[in-house]
């Protein structure tokens, strides 16, 4: 039974599937704008949304918890462009733009991630 079990797997087992997506967070917020597939986009989306409100309050706490889950570079771009960026806002820091065209070989949804 999959009761409060949530999230995709992505063809992936635990470990491997969170190092998969701290890196495609990382390649995210370094590029602002990564086309991917349909699920792993909306998989990373409330991962980074949620660093972003942790980098706005602005914080040594803050840094350092984005500095467990991202990498370093990634990490002082959300705390010091990124989540400045984003100070009046609220929420709903990016949006996922679904594609039309399929991936060639598997035939996957294809979709961008972009920062509002």
């Amino acid at each position: 039974m999959r009761h409060l079990k949530k999230g995709r797997k992505l063809g992936l087992k635990r470990g491997p599937r969170r190092a998969f997506l701290r890196i495609l967070a990382s390649n995210f917020v370094m590029k602002e704008r990564i086309r991917t597939t349909e699920a792993r986009a909306k998989e990373i989306k409330p991962l980074v949304e949620r660093l972003i409100t942790h980098g706005k309050k602005q914080n040594v706490a803050a840094l350092r918890i984005l500095m467990t889950r991202l990498s370093k570079p990634a990490a002082y771009k959300v705390y010091y462009e990124l989540s400045p960026r984003y100070k009046e806002r609220k929420g709903g820091y990016t949006r996922v733009v679904k594609h039309m065209q399929m991936r060639k070989n598997d035939a996957s949804k294809m979709a961008t991630i972009e920062f509002i």
